[in-house]
């Protein structure tokens, strides 16, 4: 075959065809007419049902540029139907087609652009947060910030938001490139990066021809452009740190801002910055500006409880807003703690909750789900290695890895603290994945182990008037409310219950 004819460098579908018009000139250029008699000799042959031949009009259009759905089952007839017999330029094709289409599927996913979004209608301004994520991209060498935290925290805005402030800031400013990672998309794989890399060099001037093949050309060129060029690079929603380190500029003068639900420590020489939740005025503005104009402002107090009892939490809060905002007939003071959470929960926060979990192992999970049996807000690695059933070495490396995905929170040296509305989440996950059996054992587990700790606790003085709360390695109910006593044990602090105490020894 002629060497003019190069299937293989074809990246794309319309690269692809324009090979394929080629084919055809260089098979002396049969009619449309030939090549569809040609496919229909080939399919009966075949033994294909005349049901299934094409018409000569759908041949024609395997010619046609633009095609967004290629059949290709039938481009590859037609490309037989023009090589005849051979087999090794068939096969040749054939290896071309499916590249390009595979690159297709994996750039369609690769959602990049040479602009950054727009800021969401109702954001709130982070302006303590934006000004440290600022000062740490500009110290040192390596100007890249990881924004990491919890699901619907309010990374990619902060993102956002600190890169339209660095634009308007910077003084002849170099290209600008942002991609969308899907690190955490459950309905579709992450962004191979290679398609990234496909569509960023494109933006960057580089004819589809002329991009490489494979993800270490591709970065090599990537590099290699972006050298001196003063660019911001923003990469929202990693999934690891293979996904984003082909995707790092290399060059001192690019700032690049990455999102993650990880804090990707496989990373060296970047920057990294917690983004918790709101600030409870932060969050009081979100709802107000969400749930529209002069909706709450007669009711300072429900505004209060119900930012307290979402934790200030972005997501949780945009959701209740719009609520309020569509629902004018719900006052402000239906919206109760048992409401309040499920709105949450149906309005995105349980399937955002759900992409976390989705990388931790059994026992993390498992972990997760006994961990609302516990009545206090903290707990330490004896307590959760009772409540597994478990060594500590192993109830340590399951606090770490829900930590990793900002399930946990260290609220101490050793202790553990669980945001409320991931514990809402675990809550509802207990009942449907634990069997009632295993729920049984851990909480007998926790239970026997509280009273011992109980009892170690008790002095000279005599025993505290609590020892294990009343609803230790029990089912939790929404909205329950205990009842207080005068003193509990250090262990018992969060959530204070009265139970029967052993009487002191006499001297």
């Amino acid at each position: 075959m002629s060497q003019v004819l190069q299937p293989g460098k074809a990246h794309t579908m319309d690269e692809f065809i324009a090979e394929l018009r080629l084919l055809k000139a260089w098979a002396g250029n049969p009619s449309i007419t030939e090549i569809t008699r040609r496919v229909h000799t080939a399919w009966q042959r075949a033994g294909r049902p005349r049901s299934e031949w094409p018409a000569r009009s759908t041949v024609g259009n395997c010619f046609q540029l633009g095609r967004r759905r290629p059949n290709s089952d039938l481009l590859l007839a037609v490309v037989h139907a023009l090589v005849g017999g051979d087999a090794a330029s068939f096969a040749a094709w054939r290896l071309a087609l499916h590249t390009v289409l595979g690159e297709a599927e994996a750039s369609s996913r690769a959602t990049a652009a040479d602009r950054l979004p727009d800021l969401p209608a109702h954001h709130v301004t982070r302006r303590p947060l934006l000004k440290e994520a600022a000062r740490l991209l500009d110290g040192g060498a390596h100007p890249t910030l990881v924004l990491h935290g919890m699901a619907g925290t309010g990374k990619t805005v902060l993102a956002l938001a600190l890169g339209h402030q660095l634009r308007t800031a910077t003084p002849q400013p170099g290209p600008i490139l942002y991609a969308d990672l899907h690190g955490r998309d459950d309905e579709a794989p992450a962004t191979d990066p290679a398609a990234v890399l496909d569509t960023f060099l494109r933006l960057l001037g580089v004819t589809g021809d002329r991009v490489p093949r494979g993800l270490a050309p591709r970065a090599a060129l990537f590099h290699q452009l972006l050298d001196r060029r003063r660019a911001l690079v923003v990469l929202d929603d990693a999934a690891d740190e293979e996904q984003l380190r082909p995707l790092l500029p290399h060059d001192s003068t690019c700032r690049t801002l990455v999102t993650s639900r990880h804090d990707l420590r496989g990373i060296d020489d970047v920057h990294r910055l917690h983004v918790p939740a709101f600030t409870p005025q932060e969050a009081a503005d979100l709802l107000h500006r969400t749930a529209g104009p002069d909706r709450l402002h007669a009711h300072p107090d429900d505004v209060r409880r119900i930012t307290r009892t979402l934790g200030c939490h972005p997501l949780a809060l945009t959701v209740i807003g719009r609520h309020l905002r569509d629902h004018p007939a719900w006052a402000p003071a239906d919206y109760l703690k048992e409401p309040l959470t499920m709105l949450a929960m149906e309005g995105g926060l349980r399937a955002a909750l759900a992409r976390s979990t989705a990388r931790l192992d059994a026992g993390a999970h498992h972990l997760l789900r006994l961990l609302v049996l516990h009545p206090c807000r903290d707990i330490d690695v004896p307590t959760t290695a009772a409540l597994l059933g478990a060594t500590a070495d192993t109830a340590t490396q399951h606090l770490a890895a829900l930590a990793a995905e900002h399930l946990m929170e260290a609220s101490a040296p050793g202790r553990f603290r669980m945001p409320a509305l991931v514990r809402a989440y675990a809550e509802q996950r207990l009942g449907i994945d634990e069997p009632a059996s295993a729920i049984s054992r851990a909480a007998q587990r926790l239970e026997f182990h509280l009273t011992a700790e109980s009892l170690s606790l008790i002095g000279p003085a005599g025993p505290a008037e609590t020892t294990v709360p009343r609803n230790a390695g029990r089912m939790p109910t929404s909205g329950r409310r205990p009842r207080t006593v005068r003193r509990a044990e250090p262990w018992q602090r969060d959530l204070p219950v009265r139970a029967a105490a052993p009487s002191p020894q006499p001297a």
